[in-house]
């Protein structure tokens, strides 16, 4: 039996040393001083002794046994150790290195702009409306004085997606401008009022780098007692001095519009020449913005107000377009490509 517990000693010994990771340490423990490891068996072979060998058989067994446990214990030591130092160097930071910001997304240009144009607004005392994208040919055209035979109702204008018109209100309609919702505030809060409706609307038109099916627009729309087109001379002038931060004035020229009686233009004094001729203006000084005049009495009819008793006027201008001018854009599908360089610059 004393040869026996010698062979086990060295294989054991053999054993510990040859485990390269704790895991394979931990089998060589199951193996061997687990209650049903190779120690244990040994240890109960004793009772096949006799009563004057067993003492001093069963003693070199358990100093055998301790002198093993010991070297195991300083073999894992070892192997903890040099797990820690691994996985340290893996892990290793360099604390003076300097920190890197997290990177930040960019609200879109159109999406700042027109929040830009929404504060300014509102603080000269016009409500933010909105209203739905698929609307009716009503509102998107009969009430704001536009007629059934008007070229604006062609399918080669306009993209129509109910071919079964309501018996009041026609079909449905992604709308053109966003002009519809001028007649459904209006009939739903009277007069006076004061709005601004931004929002995206949808042209059925060729697509290249000055136009796209899909655009975004600003409509105004001021209502009361004693309103004239020096009211609007003076609000626009305001809104595009506090836009581009600059004293920036504004002529009108004559223009036609449907749902106006007058129509006009407005244009605003070119800002990268101070209006003293360039490329961007076209050599006159002028860049032309957006088309306005006061509202027609139709209009005010479709809306439920008095004509006799109210006036208005009414204005709309290409967000996109304004974006376009201010950052100097040249191709409006930019916008909408989703790129992320193109994103990263605003």
């Amino acid at each position: 039996m004393e040869e026996k517990l010698k062979e086990l000693e060295a294989k054991v010994k053999i054993a510990i040393a040859a485990a390269k990771t704790l895991s394979e340490l931990q089998e060589v423990h199951n193996l061997y001083f687990s209650r049903k490891g190779e120690l244990a068996g040994l240890m109960n072979e004793l009772a096949k002794l006799s009563s004057a060998e067993r003492p001093k058989m069963g003693q070199a067994i358990n100093s055998a046994k301790v002198a093993l446990l010991t070297e195991f214990e300083q073999k894992q030591s070892e192997l903890k150790r040099a797990e820690m130092e691994s996985q340290l160097e893996e892990e290793w930071v360099d604390i003076t290195a300097p920190g890197v910001d997290g990177h930040r997304g960019h609200i879109h240009p159109l999406s700042q702009v027109q929040q830009e144009v929404e504060e300014i607004f509102s603080s000269m005392g016009f409500e933010i409306k909105d209203g739905p994208e698929v609307e009716s040919e009503y509102f998107n055209f009969e009430g704001l004085n536009i007629p059934a035979s008007h070229p604006a109702r062609d399918m080669q204008d306009t993209f129509f997606v109910d071919e079964n018109p309501d018996k009041d209100f026609g079909r449905l309609v992604l709308r053109t401008h966003t002009s519809p919702v001028q007649v459904r505030t209006m009939q739903a809060e009277g007069a006076p009022l004061r709005i601004i409706v931004p929002g995206r609307v949808f042209r059925y038109e060729a697509t290249d780098a000055s136009h796209d099916s899909t655009f975004y627009q600003v409509e105004g729309l001021l209502v009361d007692e004693d309103i004239s087109l020096a009211h609007l001379k003076g609000v626009m002038e305001e809104f595009l001095t506090r836009l581009f931060q600059k004293e920036v004035h504004v002529r009108f020229r004559p223009g036609y519009f449907p749902f106006v009686e007058p129509g006009l233009e407005l244009d605003f004094g070119c800002l990268l020449c101070e209006q003293k001729g360039c490329k961007t203006c076209k050599f006159t000084g002028w860049i032309e913005f957006m088309g306005a005049g006061m509202v027609h009495p139709f209009v005010l009819k479709a809306g439920g107000i008095n004509p006799e008793k109210y006036q208005g006027w009414a204005f709309g201008f290409g967000l996109t377009r304004l974006v376009m001018m201010r950052h100097r854009i040249p191709d409006i599908r930019l916008n909408f490509g989703g790129d992320v360089r193109f994103l990263n610059q605003f």
